[in-house]
């Protein structure tokens, strides 16, 4: 009866974590139809107005104004679609990259020692300090930075790919498939590949959420998105200074940035269950 309550529950917890990022998809999505405002747009009249329940507020700014007058609500809106966008993208390139030296690693043994020391020298490097010395060289904006997160994220994908490959390269499907002709490229892709699906699943998962925490510590750090694109972790650079006198600036992004994070996570948590066959069979 305890064990029913916890799966229960688990499952209302995963019900609301996809409704979450559901609504942050869709805000995403839809954003110049839901913001009110330009998010560029600046009016020093209205600069630093708190949001509409307190009292120094002004008319139409929900979530109060920026340093410049710009209003908070917008940049969180247009925000939701940079960091999603980003986090999606360099989960899809790094998981490429990743899924194709570890497919190639795992069945080549000369390939094997190569593509791990190399792994094994960039696990030695902080992702993040690694991604932002490569920002700092080749520059910033959108494409630069989901570059760079897809290169920096491989790793764990080669790693856990290359296991599942080792384990699997002998196997008497792989060997009939061997014996009756069949090429390296149609073993690796038709026999080997879709046996290796829910690792590449699960890890994708968590790190479309390492991806978007990436993006938003570089551009907080100035070296990530353009100032003339909205996004959280720009929209927290641009409020710290203020975070005593004019709190909703950081607040809000922040908050959205926690949220859309644990989500991710927890969606991760079940997504991991629901492809593993013990958990399953439990």
């Amino acid at each position: 009866m305890k064990r029913l309550r916890l799966v229960r529950s688990g499952h209302v917890v995963t019900q609301i974590a996809g409704l979450l990022l559901a609504l942050f998809l869709l805000v995403a999505i839809f954003a110049p139809l839901l913001a009110p405002h330009d998010p560029n747009a600046q009016d020093l009249m209205v600069r630093l107005k708190a949001p509409i329940w307190l009292a120094n507020h002004a008319d139409g700014y929900w979530l109060g104004t920026d340093n410049l007058g710009r209003d908070v609500l917008s940049r969180l809106i247009y925000g939701s679609r940079v960091s999603i966008l980003v986090g999606l993208c360099a989960v899809v390139l790094s998981g490429l990259i990743g899924t194709m030296i570890g497919l190639l690693s795992g069945y080549y043994r000369f390939l094997d020692q190569i593509a791990m020391r190399f792994a094994d020298i960039q696990l030695a490097f902080p992702t993040i300090l690694l991604a932002l010395v490569i920002v700092a060289v080749i520059g910033g904006g959108m494409k630069n930075l989901i570059l760079v997160l897809g290169i920096t994220g491989w790793v764990p994908y080669a790693r856990v790919i290359r296991s599942e490959v080792l384990s699997i390269r002998n196997s008497d499907f792989v060997v009939a498939a061997q014996t009756i002709g069949a090429n390296d490229s149609r073993i690796l892709f038709r026999h080997i590949l879709p046996n290796i699906y829910a690792p590449i699943i699960t890890i994708g998962t968590f790190q479309i959420a390492s991806a978007i925490i990436s993006e938003s510590s570089l551009s907080f750090l100035g070296l990530g998105i353009p100032a003339n694109i909205p996004s959280w972790g720009s929209m927290l650079s641009q409020g710290q200074l203020y975070i005593n006198t004019a709190w909703w600036i950081t607040v809000f992004p922040g908050f959205s940035l926690m949220l859309v994070v644990l989500a991710i996570n927890l969606l991760g948590d079940t997504v991991r269950d629901y492809l593993d066959p013990k958990t399953r069979k439990e």
